[in-house]
């Protein structure tokens, strides 16, 4: 971090906790008194507005390319959060400068899972999911969870795979599956396995 960044931008260097989940990334300023627009990894922002200190690492090079406001990991108190037409915002503590806030544009968001708010039966929040295998009612193994998008209605779960080519050579593939009770029979979060039918 460059020297006297931490006082005039409410920047703290830090480490990532070692329970952190990426919920999100900084996609610009918003105003000119230090704002974020955030893009949040779920439709539910909940952990977002849940948590009070939020964990930046410095953005990769294809969204930055030359950045140079700090490098590693810093951690942000955050003022407030919220929706605000239709997309997130939020203040941080001591970063009242527009600059500032433009200069984190691409900063991948990371809050530690403690913080986040309990979820009911039934509820999982898309960070837990991600890397959880998917076997099939006859114990076959579909692959793991990529990534997950929103259609709208319900959430897909993109299930990475590695497929054997005609020719025997070996490609990973991707196959889509709607997170709902038709296509999932139940999660096993503590065994790390989507039970699919």
């Amino acid at each position: 971090m460059k020297p006297g960044l931490q006082a005039s931008t409410g920047l703290t260097a830090s480490n990532l906790p070692d329970d952190a989940l990426e919920v999100g990334r900084i996609l610009d300023a918003w105003g000119v008194k230090g704002w974020v627009k955030i893009l949040p990894h779920s439709t539910d922002p909940e952990s977002l507005f849940s948590a009070k200190t939020w964990f930046l690492q410095a953005p990769d090079a294809k969204f930055r390319p030359g950045f140079s406001l700090f490098s590693g990991t810093v951690c942000l108190q955050v003022d407030e959060a919220k929706i605000h037409s239709g997309m997130v915002v939020a203040k941080f503590k001591g970063l009242d400068d527009r600059n500032v806030a433009e200069a984190l544009r691409g900063a991948p968001i990371f809050l530690s899972r403690s913080s986040f708010a309990a979820t009911s039966t039934d509820e999982y929040y898309w960070a837990d999911l991600i890397g959880l295998s998917v076997v099939n009612r006859e114990g076959v193994a579909l692959g793991c969870v990529r990534d997950l998008m929103s259609t709208g209605p319900q959430s897909v779960l993109c299930i990475e795979y590695t497929a054997t080519g005609e020719d025997g050579t070996s490609t990973q593939a991707e196959r889509m599956i709607p997170f709902v009770s038709v296509y999932v029979d139940r999660v096993d979060a503590q065994q790390r396995v989507f039970h699919q039918n």
